[in-house]
């Protein structure tokens, strides 16, 4: 591994006439904390705030429509009058005051989104069945934009455009991917019109560049960053050599900068490629990038999609496969994710469970598995940490870790693990068929877990593996607190079975796959079919330590999924209340919901 001091990665970089701190983006992702309006809030500011201060150089504010009929989620920024522009002016100015420079994603829905929701009937550039999944599914049929109403829409975007450089906004991104107004007359299956705008791929490339080249006409003082899906990985869809023929048209109009993803709510297998889980190779979408990037010459070129290993990231620029690395998942798993890594220091890895977007897409703010105070920085901001303590943390799984990873920077710890390695369940969670809802995948926890311990040992935590305080309950002498986290146990004496099972590859049957799908069975398996362990030690415990404070977090308080006992992990550091469950309005990310299907 390279050294970071002497990576490009984070040397500063330029797109446009911006000159930013380092090459590291922080992609548009929805958060749902604007209010229901799209005004920023104070939780927008926290938010972004906690990334900025985390090191990242281009922070790229949520997508927000140019016009109203293009909004696609319920409490989305907003662009699109004159009266958003104070609260984006606010949001501009704490980013700044951190260090970083400022974007916001200009993205129009098009046909995929409703009425319900934008509050205007949808438009796209033909009239073609669109799967729209926001907190509710239905499949909609947009109104076929005429010329005059795709004039509209252009000088839309360029009025969005001149909001965001009065707010002081560095750079506005047009967003011509995933299935989106711009992606839409790029894509043979959704352009099927007949006109300059439809056939051909300079037609269907015609209305996008004209965005671009306005706005780098009647916006000038600010970059342009043009976002394209290289491909839209379905059989109809745009193929890679027409979007490596857009990039280089994006170059020629002005671009300062392409942004390459790929994906599209119609890719097979499923529309969770734009996000790619943890079943996906890391740097997915890099060779997209680095062709791209040989193709437009001095124009720099963003890469994107699985590059949260900071090995990887490095990588990626010194081997010039891209300029900028953006980090979307990666920043919302650990905030500081560039402080520490420049430093050589283990971050909290993404483990592209796609918690994030797919609990936003059934209705929930931001969120993340690993990072309870994504969507939450306010509630944190506040808190603080004990000093001083002994600390005996027993169980070294991911809530123990959590725990004693917070729990270090203050205070002295110990950690006692039965087993001989840490991780505990979690490491069979890659082993199932399924984790959360994307297809599951081992090495995304060992590496996590990996990191997390070494995050620990750094810190100064000192680790006693083959240990079992049951029968060593000396071992605990002079502890100020004693932090239970022994997880759960199978009922019936099935944990041996289930490890045999999951270790055999049976797991991964298609009988599985089939029972994974099941809400009923997820919630037997994780809820009811296995037991807390922590009240029964605490009660052994407080016999042979009664001087000690005795805390149970994770699976040994509750039963349950790894995101609540990470998150219990948190609040116990921080000494918070637990917190009320927030329910998506539905199931999130149905099987329907991620067909990618019209």
């Amino acid at each position: 591994m390279m050294s970071p001091e002497s990576s490009l990665l984070f040397r500063p970089g330029r797109i446009g006439g911006v000159e930013i701190r380092n090459r590291i983006v922080l992609p548009a992702m929805t958060t749902r904390l604007a209010d229901p309006e799209g005004h920023v809030t104070e939780a927008t500011l926290a938010y972004y705030r906690w990334r900025a201060e985390g090191g990242a150089g281009l922070l790229t504010v949520e997508m927000a429509s140019p016009e109203k009929a293009g909004r696609h989620r319920a409490h989305e920024l907003g662009i699109c009058e004159d009266r958003f522009i104070p609260g984006l002016q606010r949001l501009v100015r704490e980013i700044s005051l951190c260090g970083a420079k400022t974007s916001i994603q200009l993205g129009h829905a098009g046909g995929h989104t409703r009425a319900d929701i934008s509050g205007e009937p949808p438009i796209a550039p033909s009239a073609i069945p669109h799967f729209v999944y926001e907190i509710t599914a239905a499949t909609v049929v947009p109104e076929e934009m005429t010329l005059e109403r795709i004039e509209q829409s252009i000088a839309a975007f360029v009025a969005a455009a001149r909001r965001a450089a009065a707010a002081g906004f560095d750079c506005i991104e047009v967003h011509a991917a995933h299935g989106y107004l711009i992606s839409q007359f790029l894509c043979p299956e959704e352009n099927r019109r007949q006109d300059q705008y439809g056939g051909s791929l300079e037609n269907r490339a015609r209305f996008g560049l004209e965005i671009l080249r306005r706005i780098k006409r009647d916006v000038p003082q600010v970059s342009a960053i043009f976002r394209l899906n290289a491909e839209d990985l379905f059989p109809a869809g745009m193929p890679f050599s027409e979007g490596l023929q857009v990039a280089r048209w994006a170059a020629e109009a002005g671009a300062d900068a392409i942004h390459v993803t790929a994906g599209h709510y119609r890719s097979v297998p499923s529309a969770q490629v734009m996000t790619p889980p943890m079943a996906h190779p890391e740097g997915t979408f890099l060779h997209y990038a680095a062709e791209i990037k040989k193709a437009v010459g001095a124009v720099p070129v963003i890469a994107v999609g699985r590059l949260g290993d900071p090995a990887r990231a490095m990588a990626a620029v010194e081997e010039g496969k891209a300029d900028f690395v953006a980090l979307g998942r990666p920043l919302i798993a650990d905030p500081a994710w560039v402080r520490k890594a420049r430093l050589g220091r283990p971050v909290r890895r993404c483990i592209a469970c796609n918690t994030c977007v797919n609990d936003m897409r059934g209705g929930a703010k931001i969120s993340c598995l690993v990072n309870p105070t994504a969507g939450r920085e306010l509630e944190f901001e506040g808190a603080s940490l004990p000093r001083g303590e002994r600390i005996a943390v027993v169980g070294a799984g991911p809530a123990g870790l959590t725990y004693a990873s917070l729990m270090a920077e203050e205070c002295r710890v110990t950690v006692f693990e039965r087993d001989a390695a840490p991780g505990g369940a979690f490491r069979y969670a890659g082993k199932a068929a399924r984790f959360q809802e994307v297809e599951g995948a081992e090495r995304p926890f060992e590496v996590f877990i990996a990191e997390l311990e070494r995050d620990c040992r750094e810190k100064g935590v000192r680790f006693e593996y083959g240990t079992d305080v049951m029968r060593r309950p000396d071992a605990l002498a002079g502890s100020d607190r004693i932090v239970v986290a022994t997880g759960a146990r199978y009922r019936f004496g099935l944990g041996g079975i289930v490890k045999w099972f999951l270790d055999s590859g049976y797991g991964r049957s298609s009988l599985v796959r089939w029972l994974f799908d099941q809400p009923a069975f997820r919630d037997f398996l994780y809820y009811r079919f296995r037991r807390r362990t922590g009240p029964a030690i605490a009660r052994f415990l407080r016999s042979v330590a009664p001087q000690a404070t005795i805390t149970i977090i994770g699976d040994a308080k509750k039963a349950g999924k790894s995101q609540a006992a990470i998150e219990d992990a948190f609040r116990a550091a921080y000494i918070l209340e637990p917190r009320k469950s927030e329910q998506p309005a539905s199931p999130a990310a149905s099987p329907a919901m991620m067909r990618g299907s019209s």
